[in-house]
């Protein structure tokens, strides 16, 4: 029996919106018995992006994340549930049953992701279905995935091992969102956002950039070593929160210079000039 997932590479993600659209154009207006009543027009995000700025001017970026119902194996709105108004499909998916859920609206607040959606009109919870009415008919893929133009949305049988998704997430590229909850997530990602340290590098008696210095990030005996662009620009992903680096640079004819950083937020070191 199949167990569908879905993977979230937040590198491929470009905060299109296209998902968010997609979702909205399947649900709202359209009811699906036995899978979801319509999806009100307002105020429901069954698929969500959520934006994070980072950084410091002028090195600032925007990182997007897509949250969605993350369909977990052990469930806590399914553990909480009375009468099957919340239940797991033998393919992993988790539905609110649109009859049996009718003004239990204390379902909403069991999912720490906090993606259950309360809908007033219908006195119905309400989420994502992973449009297992499509997948039903024969789709092979929900709305969302479908109309992903990077294809940063990953869908597939995570009990096939020849699929794309079973192969990343036996590679150990993918991680939870929460991993505290413990509700072993169906839904996993890749490059969340995480701390970053970045500078300028430039020549002090020519004020010229440093292109192709070399950058070495160093702590607790483990070094990760980049080089400059054409721009003097350098930086290093994905860091740890609040871990002290000393920052080491280093250019032909030029003396090594030594900063420290703390990843306590993204850092950008600034404009940093090395002399002869």
């Amino acid at each position: 029996m199949a167990r569908y997932g879905m993977v979230i590479n937040i590198n491929r993600c470009s905060g299109c919106y296209n998902c968010q659209l997609a979702c909205k154009d399947e649900h709202c207006g359209h009811d699906y018995p036995g899978y979801s009543a319509a999806q009100p027009i307002t105020g429901h995000f069954w698929m969500k992006i959520n934006e994070k700025e980072r950084g410091q001017y002028p090195k600032v970026k925007v990182a997007f994340t897509p949250l969605t119902c993350q369909h977990c194996k052990d469930a806590i709105c399914v553990k909480s549930s009375q009468d099957g108004a919340v239940y797991r499909r033998k393919d992993g998916i988790v539905i609110i049953d649109p009859v049996k859920a009718k003004g239990k609206k204390e379902i909403v607040s069991t999912c720490p992701y906090r993606v259950i959606y309360w809908n007033e009109e219908e006195n119905l919870p309400q989420k994502c279905t992973l449009c297992a009415h499509l997948l039903d008919q024969g789709w092979k893929v929900p709305r969302c995935v479908e109309l992903c133009p990077t294809e940063a949305l990953i869908f597939g049988d995570l009990h096939d091992p020849k699929s794309e998704i079973a192969k990343l997430v036996a590679s150990g590229a993918t991680e939870v969102l929460h991993p505290e909850y413990g509700m072993k997530e169906n839904v996993t990602y890749i490059g969340l956002p995480r701390k970053f340290i970045a500078g300028t590098i430039a020549y002090e008696d020519t004020d010229q950039c440093a292109g192709g210095a070399s950058v070495t990030l160093s702590s607790k005996g483990k070094d990760l070593k980049t080089k400059t662009d054409n721009f003097g620009d350098f930086e290093f992903e994905g860091l740890p929160d609040n871990t002290e680096y000393e920052v080491k640079i280093e250019a032909k004819g030029y003396k090594p210079k030594k900063l420290s950083a703390k990843t306590v937020t993204d850092t950008y070191l600034g404009v940093v000039k090395i002399a002869k």
